[in-house]
């Protein structure tokens, strides 16, 4: 179901007009829709019914405390890979007992704030990360539970950027080298093996990649139960892709019954880490046209929002559908909806043919990952409020930052 709809030529969040909501919080500012986060939380658990499983929201994917609250109250555990992360999982009423840490440069602070939290487990990415997380587990008394994140070398066919499972990335430990690292983890004193895991990259619109990967690690957990290391649960990571354009990602139910078939009954707990496919497409960013600048070469819509807003296009040239919120008829001119931000590469969009007019509101859709998440205060640029929708009633979830607050901690010189 789509929770951004038009009803009687006005895009709607909801039931709530995102007119509306632009002349009331003012633009730039991001929206998200509770129904939508709530429908793909359920849609994505709905083919795990016969299973032992968790899913764990990737927190950097939207780390608003609002967010995060929806999907605790839904059961959801959480995916972070910083102590704020953490800070803010347990403040929004996460279970700590369902937190897995991700990362590869975790501190020894972050790793005490997460023993004393009492996380579900630590996913590992290094042989020094190991020594290091024992070290500190030691000074506190405790036992850290772990997994070890495996590097499959899989293509996951995404941007080079989100790509996180082929042999010359940064993250995880090569899976040909996995056992001899399971093995010296499994003699210390203060680490407890629990778990495998696996994570391949974001914005993986095809199975297979997935389904190759987690072929590799079942042979990986085979190997180690030969060596008396029992694996108790496997975490297959996250990457489901959404439509931003023409991609076509598979379906929830496609994806895990694919996932159920390869684990072939094998008596395991399944961890999952979406993050972009569940809240992607329950977010939108709303913009102001300031100017339209008319040239021979080409046309700029000039908006209030910018890369400090949604980064993603300049980091990625990544695509976002952009539209009226209101649709008017006539002819279309082709525009760069470009921001305000003093670079070349700040555009949120290029080649949009829409009907303009100056002060019109444009929705850019699918900003509800990797958008506030991502955004700067570059140009000395206050960050946009972030609005829910739940049904008729908006409720700010995140106020405006003012300009005072951007230097609010610095100092001049004596």
């Amino acid at each position: 179901m789509n929770f951004f709809e038009l009803k009687s030529g006005v895009l709607h969040a909801e039931n709530v007009a995102l007119t509306d909501i632009a002349e009331q919080y003012g633009t730039p500012c991001y929206v998200y829709s509770k129904q939508a986060l709530t429908q793909a939380f359920n849609d994505f658990q709905a083919g795990l019914s016969t299973t032992d499983h968790l899913i764990c929201f990737a927190v950097k994917a939207n780390p608003n405390i609002a967010v995060l609250n929806v999907f605790a109250q839904l059961g959801a555990g959480f995916d972070i890979v910083s102590g704020g992360e953490l800070a803010r999982v347990l403040a929004a009423g996460g279970d700590p007992k369902k937190v897995v840490f991700s990362g590869v440069g975790k501190t020894a602070d972050e790793m005490r704030a997460a023993l004393g939290a009492g996380i579900l487990c630590f996913n590992v990415e290094s042989a020094s990360e190991l020594v290091r997380l024992n070290q500190v587990a030691e000074g506190m008394g405790k036992v850290a539970p772990v997994s070890l994140r495996v590097n499959p070398n899989v293509d996951a066919k995404t941007h080079p950027y989100i790509s996180t499972g082929l042999k010359n990335n940064k993250f995880g430990v090569a899976i040909d080298d996995a056992v001899p690292v399971y093995q010296k983890a499994a003699a210390m004193p203060n680490i407890a093996v629990h778990g495998v895991d696996c994570h391949i990259g974001s914005q993986i619109t095809e199975i297979a990649p997935f389904i190759d990967a987690l072929d590799r690690v079942l042979g990986l957990v085979e190997v180690l139960e030969d060596h008396k290391i029992h694996i108790s649960h496997i975490d297959v990571g996250g990457g489901i892709g959404i439509t931003y354009d023409n991609e076509t990602p598979p379906e929830f139910k496609q994806y895990t019954q694919a996932i159920l078939e390869k684990l072939n009954k094998k008596q395991v707990k399944l961890l999952f880490e979406p993050g972009r496919a569940l809240v992607g497409n329950a977010g939108v960013l709303l913009t102001k046209v300031e100017y339209l600048k008319l040239a021979e070469s080409k046309n700029f819509a000039i908006v209030d929002a910018a890369m400090n807003d949604l980064m993603r296009p300049a980091l990625y040239d990544a695509y976002h559908d952009i539209v009226p919120a209101q649709t008017r008829g006539g002819e279309k001119t082709v525009y760069e909806i470009v921001g305000p931000v003093c670079e070349t590469g700040d555009f949120l969009g290029h080649d949009r043919a829409l009907n303009l007019r100056e002060n019109d509101i444009l929705v850019v859709k699918s900003a509800g990952a990797y958008a506030m998440s991502m955004a700067s205060n570059y140009n000395t640029r206050a960050r946009a409020p972030e609005i829910m929708v739940d049904n008729n009633q908006c409720h700010i979830v995140r106020e405006r930052e003012q300009i005072t607050d951007l230097f609010a901690l610095e100092r001049k010189m004596p």
